[in-house]
């Protein structure tokens, strides 16, 4: 019987039933030899006689069974010799299995080389496209290329999205080229303040308010009429796009009335995270181009064909020129890719242009004192957290610019009170522009859009200072040489294989190194000061001076002073 818990059942079994068995096995037996005994058959086996004595030609028969004896020990070395030959070839072919075995994983290692040469030249690849060199210029090659150009502002803050160099430089082909301002974003602003930004734009460029869909997830024209057939409308405030009839129609007319019967070719420029490609996907119905939250996604340019007559190119964002002031790289995430400014500098850098009491409403934190003391309360709120629960004010500082920098804030800015042109533009430029594009029909239109999306309320958004416009390079000789940064694992390795080269240089200079540091500690110890007073001190703590703390650098005269030191000189029994 097979006991719980126990894999295999026990053999032990009660004395009656083995002594039962017992008995049968000898009545079976017993009957065995009696049937044996009956029917003739003996058990033992007779033993050899042997060649009896009298028996003729006796010598001959022994002289044979010997020579018989011999031949079956020679056949049985035979084969023994045999086997050895077979065990010998079999060691052989194993040795030469083996041989292949190493060749095997001498053309695997050989792959793997080869897919590690590949990554690196795809790494290179995408490390050129990254670069501000390769970027400037896909964006000369889609200006020059285009013959409308779509410069895409953040209505959060749509001057400092504003190019004047990419503006100059399409105004110089001398109506060859048309710019247009499309005003995205629009439903993260306050509605008044969104009219008087696009009443602003409109006396300069023709400007169109647009809402992006941030919901497509087709990758194919399939799948998007899956979706129309089974009925799936985005119902959601994200979901819903503004501005595509408007857009769309305008092209159109463009395209209609242009000399040549090519189609129109549309670049939509901008710097990051102001929606360039997400405007794309959302005329185009299907996700065509990358877009994300992430800036620099865009590594080249894309053609995507938007109807029959209208073709539209997407290209890399502008690259800003280093001459920018501090908060308008923040705001375009331009500093921190490149590595020039840490994300704490950042938000350092945008809480001074915002009102404190409104960024303590929106995030909920108490009055704090600086930004990383708001970073600490941040951090705190959201769960960003180390190991033994301290805040994470670098994660923090990443999250907060993720939200300014996408489009999950809602911060405005105030129009300019002065009116008048840039000096980049005249009036002659103005009318340039406008001419071709039916101005109230895009008048009437934006008041309509206006109307129908949804905007937060004023109490809800943070009003930022904005700086002007934003200084961009497009000739690619201006552009400062990129410093490479090695990574993690190369500064590791560099530092072992320098650790093996200067193990003999170390052990010679630990010498003067720690003469050197025990000069600089003597140096940086203060002797207190009898003669300072409270006053002075209390002073040096509200400037922010720490006072270094003093001690008795002569450690022997300190324990002569010391009444509990052990004296050495004298046994204590």
């Amino acid at each position: 019987m097979k006991r719980p818990k126990l894999k295999k059942a026990s053999k032990r079994m009660s004395c009656a039933k083995r002594f039962k068995i017992q008995k049968k096995i000898r009545e079976h037996h017993r009957k065995v030899r009696k049937e044996a005994k009956k029917s003739g058959i003996r058990r033992k086996i007779k033993k050899d006689i042997g060649v009896p004595n009298s028996a003729p030609f006796k010598e001959e028969v022994l002289r044979e069974a010997e020579q018989r004896k011999q031949e079956l020990e020679e056949l049985k070395e035979k084969n023994r010799l045999t086997k050895q030959k077979e065990r010998a070839e079999k060691r052989k072919k194993g040795k030469e299995e083996s041989g292949e075995d190493t060749r095997a994983k001498k053309k695997k290692v050989k792959k793997e080389e080869k897919v590690k040469a590949q990554r690196e030249a795809r790494a290179a690849v995408a490390k050129s496209k990254s670069s501000k060199k390769f970027r400037c210029s896909e964006l000369n090659k889609v200006i020059e290329a285009s013959d409308v150009i779509l410069e895409v502002l953040d209505s959060r803050d749509p001057m400092g999205c504003r190019c004047p160099q990419l503006e100059e430089a399409v105004l110089k082909h001398e109506g060859k080229k048309r710019l247009l301002f499309v005003l995205n974003k629009i439903d993260l602003v306050p509605k008044d303040n969104l009219q008087n930004w696009v009443q602003f734009l409109q006396t300069q460029c023709p400007t169109f308010a647009f809402k992006s869909s941030a919901h497509l997830q087709d990758r194919t024209v399939l799948e998007k009429k899956q979706r129309a057939a089974n009925c799936i409308i985005e119902q959601t405030r994200a979901g819903a796009s503004f501005g595509c009839d408007s857009l769309m129609q305008t092209l159109n007319h463009l395209a209609d009335n242009q000399s040549s019967e090519t189609m129109l070719k549309v670049g939509v420029v901008g710097f990051p995270n102001v929606g360039k490609s997400s405007i794309i996907n959302t005329l185009k119905g299907i996700r065509a181009c990358n877009a994300g939250v992430q800036p620099g996604l865009t590594k080249c340019m894309q053609e995507v064909h938007i109807s029959k007559n209208v073709k539209m190119i997407d290209c890399p964002a502008i690259v800003a020129a280093p001459s920018n002031s501090g908060e308008k790289l923040v705001l375009r995430s331009l500093q921190l890719d490149s590595k020039e400014q840490s994300p704490l500098d950042g938000v350092k850098t945008v809480l001074k242009q915002c009102n404190q009491q409104q960024i303590m409403l929106h995030y909920n934190v108490p009055d704090y004192r600086n930004s990383l003391e708001f970073l600490t309360f941040f951090a705190q709120k959201r769960g960003l957290l180390q190991k033994g629960a301290l805040p994470n004010t670098e994660q923090a500082a990443t999250v907060f610019l993720n939200d300014w920098t996408g489009a999950k804030l809602s911060f405005y800015s105030k129009v300019p009170e002065r009116e008048g042109l840039p000096p980049h533009l005249t009036e002659a430029m103005v009318t340039e522009m406008q001419t071709g594009v039916e101005l109230d029909r895009l008048k009437m239109a934006n008041e309509q859009i206006i109307k129908r999306v949804r905007n937060p309320k004023l109490s809800a958004t943070i009003v930022f200072n904005s700086k002007g416009m934003t200084a961009g390079i497009l000739n690619v000789g201006e552009i400062p040489e990129e410093k490479h940064t090695l990574g993690e694992e190369e500064e590791e390795i560099e530092g072992d294989e320098d650790g093996e080269e200067d193990d003999d240089d170390d052990d010679d200079d630990d010498d003067m190194l720690e003469e050197t540091e025990e000069v600089e500690d003597i140096e940086e110890i203060e002797t207190p000061d009898p003669k300072e007073t409270q006053t002075q001190k209390t002073c040096n703590q509200k400037k922010g001076n720490t006072n270094r703390a003093s001690f008795n650098i002569d450690l022997l005269a300190a324990q002569k002073n010391d009444d509990d030191a052990y004296d050495f000189s004298t046994d204590f029994v």
